[in-house]
């Protein structure tokens, strides 16, 4: 019967077993750093598939060992992770970055080339063009509107088509809101991949959530989070997912044993936590960014509005938008007439709207990407993308939709525009 139920009506009760813990209607936080083997040859047996020296036997489960490797918390709350994206398995990580560069280390060596769609999350970004060269592994930005004609002709040219090893997807990208087609990347993925050698396509799902996306169904192997956003949704714990197929979440495992980055079971306890109210927060945040995006869509301060919902139907991205979104989502980002001083003014003119970093969280928050989450993207580089002085992102919170666009309103106002100013 579960089978066939949606997953918000199984993130209250999924994979956890009451008589377990004394009958409590909820998992219990196992604050235990190891656990009780029956016997030796009990612990030898979980060792050999946690280390992966072999595969599991037909119906053998991988038992308790070490909260460095399992845990209770962390376990229930991979198996309810995974019914979202329909994946096989689920890893939960300390943070969205840990999670992210623990796949990049992973499938990526010295000598190959990680191709990658640009704009990408500051950290994100820092981490491909900072630190992955110091270990001879290479990259190439791609850009939304190249099609897979252009993408495969950059590749060519560089040298590197017999090198690519991995495809790292954000889409939307962060924080501009472009569209990246991910079944074309599957195509392309496909094109540079050999018999000997399958390029992987990993998609950073952060913007979207579980909700509103779902690449692993639209030909992706990865999907990445940053569980801190949409997934935790309360701006109080700092965490990562990773989710794929069985064979792939075995190698995404086993490293983070051995780096020791996975999410403690505090973390874990409050991610389930919010997995109950996930749907009804995102729907809520999704509604409420409709209707600031439709008050900023005709203001005269503003020069460009980036939201999904807004995409007209004769625009390049509509059907990018159609086939592969299940919602409009509720980050927004629009650049104010003038620059970075107009931007500020704006920003620290807002009365309910946060001003911090971050997102998906129940609260509205506003930021400059330029001099905060994308300030470690090299200058030139940042203008090209469309990360500009002018950019404001908005993350749309739970408040009253009206509350909200007052507040924005008002912010606007106290923006003054100099006649000199080239728009």
């Amino acid at each position: 019967m579960k089978d066939s139920m949606k997953p918000e009506s199984l993130m209250m009760s999924y994979g956890y077993k009451p008589e377990l813990s004394e009958g409590a209607i909820k998992c219990p936080i196992f604050l235990t750093s190891t656990f009780v083997f029956k016997n030796a040859e009990e612990g030898k047996a979980f060792f050999e598939l946690a280390y992966g020296k072999r595969d599991k036997l037909p119906g053998e489960e991988m038992g308790l060992i070490y909260s460095r490797i399992n845990n209770p918390d962390l376990e229930i709350l991979e198996n309810r992770l995974r019914l979202w994206d329909k994946a096989d398995d689920c890893a939960v990580f300390e943070s969205g970055m840990s999670a992210i560069s623990t796949v990049l280390m992973e499938f990526l060596e010295p000598g190959q080339v990680l191709l990658y769609s640009s704009p990408t999350y500051g950290g994100t970004d820092h981490f491909i063009n900072h630190f992955l060269p110091k270990y001879g592994i290479h990259s190439l930005g791609f850009k939304s509107g190249m099609s897979k004609n252009d993408i495969i002709k950059l590749v060519e040219d560089a040298g590197y088509a017999d090198k690519v090893a991995l495809m790292h997807i954000e889409t939307p990208a962060n924080p501009t809101n472009a569209l990246i087609d991910i079944e074309m990347c599957r195509e392309i993925a496909d094109h540079f991949s050999t018999s000997d050698k399958k390029v992987l396509v990993g998609v950073d799902n952060t913007y979207m959530g579980p909700l509103w996306q779902h690449p692993l169904q639209l030909g992706a192997d990865i999907v990445m989070y940053s569980a801190t956003k949409y997934i935790g949704g309360h701006s109080d714990l700092i965490a990562g997912a990773v989710l794929g197929n069985a064979e792939i979440m075995h190698r995404v495992k086993v490293l983070r044993t051995f780096l020791g980055n996975m999410a403690s079971p505090h973390t874990g306890w409050m991610l389930m936590r919010s997995l109950e109210t996930l749907k009804i927060r995102m729907e809520q945040q999704q509604r409420n960014a409709i209707e600031v995006a439709n008050f900023l869509k005709s203001h005269k301060k503003i020069t460009k509005l980036n939201y999904l919902g807004l995409i007209q139907p004769d625009a390049p991205d509509y059907k990018i938008y159609k086939k592969q979104y299940d919602g409009p989502g509720a980050m927004i980002s629009f650049e104010i007439k003038g620059g970075e001083k107009e931007a500020f003014k704006f920003l620290n003119s807002l009365r309910l709207i946060r001003l911090a970093v971050s997102l998906g969280g129940t609260e509205s928050l506003a930021e400059h990407p330029r001099s905060m989450t994308h300030a470690g993207v090299d200058e030139n580089h940042a203008e090209s993308i469309g990360v500009t002085h002018s950019l404001v992102r908005l993350s749309i919170g739970l408040e009253n939709s009206d509350d909200l666009i007052t507040d924005v309103k008002q912010a606007l106002e106290e923006v003054r525009i100099s006649e000199n100013v080239i728009v």
